[in-house]
């Protein structure tokens, strides 16, 4: 998993009731997680990347981009998705359908 936490996600300054610290614990105790500084897609903070095991990307399951990453059910169920096997393995929750959103072009 990846999560950006750099430019603006992931910033008291954008999100000054959200505890970063807290989420970022959350998912690396679910799964590996690597922070990333910014992810181009800022509209949409924060902003979550879900890769698929590499077996799974092996039998074509793409990551997952989910933005909005704000309140605490939404964080365990990304959590919960991952730790199940995530893309590949298992759908995406339905919580998570509006989260999710297609890859930023990078410019």
């Amino acid at each position: 998993m990846t999560v950006c936490r750099g430019c603006c996600c992931g910033t008291v300054r954008k999100h000054p009731d959200i505890d970063h610290d807290r989420q970022l614990a959350l998912l690396r105790s679910a799964v590996p997680v690597q922070v990333a500084d910014c992810l181009n897609a800022c509209e949409r903070s924060n902003v979550v990347v879900v890769q698929p095991t590499p077996l799974a990307r092996r039998l074509g399951a793409r990551p997952v981009w989910l933005g909005d990453i704000l309140d605490d059910a939404t964080l365990s169920a990304v959590a919960e998705w991952a730790t199940a096997g995530g893309p590949g393995h298992r759908a995406l929750p339905g919580r998570l359908g509006p989260h999710r959103f297609p890859a930023p072009r990078w410019k």
